[in-house]
């Protein structure tokens, strides 16, 4: 019994060491769990063709928006774990999820394993260019005379413009409705259009820099390089800070060599001029280390977002 037991694990070892040489040897789908156009999309844009060249095979970004990231982190969870398949996780399903849904369809700490913690962007308030708000001040005083008559826009409930909105709320002491969206895409449209009054997005650089929106404050503890004169919530008058920060995953159970060899290649291009360029251009702040590091982040990260959601005021689905 012994003998065949032996046999048996070092079948399955040399399988996977096998299945690791040769990995990979067929198309990847970068699973992005919000719909084309907010920040999870732009920073899974901005690294799949590079990767698709660094690894020699497709990687295909794959959009599965719905239910606050929820169902295409759930789709992820349940996907083989053979490295084919990849999450962008984000701070949103993967650390303020468990707090906000009852059902998640999926346990963050245990059902993924952690590749790399790519980056994290602050969110910037922003309004429709049209606007008469030229400051945070003028947003919080017009909201203070007409109490639940502004609205702020989000990708969904729990996303990181939902806490980020009703941390302003809280900490302003405002009535603003919140009106959630299937992604900051589609959010950020209704903002242009002006069906909606406000958002604090992650994702709206480049429409800022287009003349579509109007930035009044970033939530961060310092001015953003991509917007120098923005002022920070704290110069504003209102205390705040708050930001996104994503990073990639794979189902719980992949091989480590897959894990490594996926850290090694994505840390190779945090480190290429270009694309540090590219994702800097969105406002993001790049991260990168290895796989260890960033599972410990992301466990820490569910705990900090218990006190985060439970301070926002956001109610749980």
């Amino acid at each position: 019994m012994k003998t065949k037991f032996l046999a048996t694990l070092f079948l399955a070892l040399s399988v996977g060491a096998a299945s690791a040489q040769t990995y990979p040897n067929q198309t990847i789908r970068f699973v992005v769990p919000w719909p084309a156009g907010g920040a999870t999309d732009q920073v899974a844009r901005i690294l799949a063709q590079p990767l698709s060249q660094a690894l020699g095979v497709a990687v295909v970004v794959d959009n599965k928006g719905g239910a606050g990231g929820n169902i295409g982190t759930a789709l992820v969870a349940k996907e083989k774990p053979d490295g084919y398949t990849l999450l962008l996780a984000t701070s949103s399903t993967n650390a303020a999820g468990p707090h906000l849904f009852a059902k998640q369809g999926f346990d963050p700490a245990k059902d993924f394993a952690a590749v790399i913690h790519l980056v994290a962007i602050p969110n910037v308030m922003v309004v429709p260019a049209k606007s008469p708000w030229t400051s945070l001040k003028d947003v919080i005083a017009d909201a203070r005379k007409s109490p639940d008559k502004y609205t702020y826009g989000s990708a969904g409930i729990g996303s990181s413009q939902h806490l980020a909105g009703a941390q302003f709320k809280t900490t302003a002491n405002l009535d603003i409705r919140h009106v959630p969206y299937k992604g900051s895409g589609p959010a950020a449209q209704d903002l242009i259009a002006g069906h909606i009054d406000m958002m604090i997005d992650t994702g709206s650089l480049g429409t800022i820099k287009g003349g579509l929106l109007k930035p009044l404050a970033v939530a961060s503890s310092k001015r953003l390089a991509a917007l120098p004169n923005v002022p920070t919530f704290a110069e504003a008058g209102t205390p705040m800070l708050a930001s996104a920060w994503y990073g990639v995953m794979l189902p719980a159970g992949a091989s480590p060599a897959v894990i490594a060899k996926l850290n090694g290649a994505f840390n190779t291009l945090l480190k290429n001029p270009e694309i540090r360029g590219k994702l800097e251009g969105i406002g993001a702040e790049i991260s990168g280390g290895t796989s260890d590091e960033f599972a410990k982040f992301a466990i820490s990260e569910i705990k900090r977002y218990e006190g985060i959601v439970k301070s926002s005021g956001a109610p749980k689905e």
